[in-house]
């Protein structure tokens, strides 16, 4: 994974180290196993990654598996792949339940300190005495247990007593503080549910604010980078490490979060696209997911690129999807192999050309890399070109295909329209033309012009494929600033998929593999679906249409 550019976490490690010269550098990544990794999740994983590779540290993946209730080893499977393909392999590959019998200590000893007591306030009832951003909060009625008392009830919690969510462990902070999140939080609750790994052995379970430090300081995480969202919480991360007997003191620092036009971070709501068939699947190539992202194409570096240019600050900012879009155009000019492919097919037939006979041209692969080499494409007497590249009316600059029009045949003969056969509602399906022959290598001998060039295939050798074209998922730039009332769904595009059943590709390209990628000249970028054998996933357009 590329090194991270100069920024303020820098200067922050820079300073920390100037301070302590024999720091190791220790980051982590501790997603939640409640669904797939998307886009925004890349930053976080880049910055963490990248940034103990530039100080020679670690780097750790901890799956936050403190909700039993969400997490799924479907998510922890898809979750490790997908940092993997990003080059981001973690050092180690830890999991937050392991930490539960620490959790559970910790939690003990800042009830033995007197800060922390058992609550008997509903979650309703929790929040209407937690105040406003305005207004002090009240103190819960159980907040003055003694320490016996809350030591008692803790232990009956954790061996099962108590209904689920009937009580909870509260930090005991301060109720009048101006952040909420010091409000006496909860650090525990009861939940009966079986647990991916650890089963049924737990009816407690700590909340991320608690055991996030505690894991951190466990790990020898020196600095815990997460997004903005997370700031508010800094002062209860500290609280954690200050009252708590850890063996470190890990470091919390934010930084603002990737937010992409036209797109949804919302697990909930992805996960409702999913589960009502609004998708296919979770990586459906229109889906923010990582895994939706390598099915529809995009590859790691071009991924990472796209981060690096978006850059690391605080503040928001809304990336306009075209970056993300024109970074992997930079890489695949380069890249991709060159392929025809005729997306809406209409034949044409050279009635001066023989039946049977077949020439080969050399078309080159890439025009970009001449050590790419060429390859060969038949010419025979019936063709496919575009429908696009015919218009029977043509409009003003019109330089394609036309009733009496010429064009070259990309890479072989200049051939004229001499006749359109035509279906019962006019529509044209067959054009009748005649080919240059002089023109194989060159220009017309009688020095005429000819302005437009268009691809084609041979009808006798092309394969038939399925290509699907896809469009941006939702219809708002911002899907973070929805008007009251306005739900994901209003703005959520149901013509984002083009499906086209009768396209035709090279013949070479009926080997291609899953995942292998190519330009279809004056088309776009296409990769080769993983999940639909034979078929083909639009990329990206050639150019960024979304001014047009």
């Amino acid at each position: 994974m590329e090194e991270i550019s100069n920024n303020f976490l820098h200067d922050i490690i820079d300073a920390d180290l100037k301070e302590k010269p024999d720091t190791k550098i220790h980051t982590r990544f501790p997603p939640e196993p409640n669904g797939y990794l998307h886009i925004g999740s890349l930053k976080a994983i880049w910055i963490n990654h990248s940034i103990a590779k530039k100080y020679n540290g670690e780097f750790n993946l901890r799956y936050d598996d403190t909700n039993p209730v969400k997490e799924d080893d479907e998510y922890v499977r898809s979750i490790y792949e997908d940092i993997c393909w990003l080059g981001a392999k973690p050092d180690h590959v830890l999991y937050g339940s392991d930490y539960f019998d620490i959790c559970c200590e910790q939690a003990f000893g800042l009830i033995k300190k007197g800060l922390a007591y058992v609550c008997d306030l509903s979650a309703e009832d929790m929040k209407a005495y937690r105040g406003t951003l305005t207004e002090p909060g009240k103190p819960s009625p159980w907040r003055d247990r003694s320490v016996e008392e809350n030591l008692d009830l803790f232990t009956r919690m954790k061996n099962g007593e108590f209904p689920e969510g009937s009580r909870t462990l509260r930090a005991k902070i301060d109720m009048a503080s101006p952040n909420i999140n010091m409000r006496d939080p909860a650090i525990y609750r009861i939940v009966y549910a079986h647990h991916h790994r650890q089963g049924d052995k737990w009816c407690i379970y700590p909340l991320y604010d608690f055991a996030h430090p505690i894991q951190d300081a466990v790990e020898g995480i020196t600095h815990s980078l997460c997004s903005i969202e997370f700031e508010n919480h800094r002062p209860l991360y500290d609280w954690v490490v200050e009252n708590c007997d850890l063996p470190a003191t890990p470091k919390q620092r934010e930084f603002a979060r990737l937010n992409v036009t036209n797109t949804v971070m919302s697990k909930r709501y992805l996960r409702s696209l999913v589960e009502n068939g609004l998708v296919d699947g979770w990586d459906d190539p229109r889906m923010p997911t990582l895994c939706g992202l390598r099915r529809r194409g995009y590859t790691p570096t071009a991924l990472i690129d796209f981060v690096r240019r978006a850059g690391v600050a605080k503040t928001y900012s809304l990336v306009d999807q075209s970056l993300l879009e024109a970074c992997l155009r930079d890489e695949l000019n380069v890249t991709a192999p060159r392929r025809v492919a005729v997306l809406d097919p209409i034949k044409v037939e050279i009635t001066n050309w023989p039946e049977g006979k077949i020439e080969y041209f050399e078309l080159p692969n890439n025009v970009n890399d001449p050590e790419a080499g060429t390859r060969q494409v038949a010419f025979t007497r019936e063709l496919w070109i575009d429908r696009e590249d015919f218009a029977l009316v043509p409009p003003p600059k019109f330089f394609r295909l036309k009733p009496g029009g010429e064009v070259r045949f990309m890479g072989a003969y200049i051939v004229k329209c001499e006749s359109v056969e035509t279906d019962e509602e006019g529509r044209p399906v067959k054009l009748l033309c005649t080919a240059d022959l002089e023109t194989g290598n060159g220009n017309p001998v009688d020095g005429r012009k000819v302005k437009g060039t268009i691809h084609w295939l041979s009808a006798e050798t092309a394969v038939k494929r399925t290509v699907r074209l896809y469009e941006r998922l939702f219809t708002k730039e911002d899907m973070n600033d929805l008007a009251e009332g306005e739900t994901f769904g209003d703005y959520l595009n149901l013509d984002s998929v083009r499906v086209l059943e009768n396209c035709y590709v090279e013949p070479a390209l009926a080997q291609a593999e899953a995942g292998e990628k190519f330009q279809f000249v004056r088309t776009g970028y296409f990769c080769v679906d993983s999940k639909y054998p034979g078929s083909f996933n639009r990329i990206v357009t050639l150019r960024d249409s979304k001014g047009k």
